[in-house]
């Protein structure tokens, strides 16, 4: 992971909720509808384009069925997310 996603938190959020999205089998699509978040606005958290109001996060860790801590803990595998 290169310095420039490691400093930037936007990123490693992005990566971290894309990881806990694809463990439980859900797209994209799937996520916004249970969040209530619109699939272009989730894509760009996901990819480290936005910056999530904490609002957004406790929705987004309801529909994932975490607590939103579970949302800022690292990877356990940083070659999950570049695919």
């Amino acid at each position: 992971m290169d310095a420039e996603v490691r400093d930037d938190p936007r990123i490693l959020f992005g990566l971290r909720l894309r990881e806990l999205r694809r463990a439980r089998s859900l797209s994209q699509e799937e996520l916004a509808a249970r969040s209530g978040l619109h699939t272009t606005y989730l894509s760009g958290i996901e990819r480290g384009h936005r910056n999530v109001s904490l609002l957004n996060i406790y929705r987004l860790a309801d529909a994932l069925a975490v607590n939103p801590e579970e949302l800022f803990h690292p990877s356990a595998s940083p070659q999950a997310e570049q695919t």
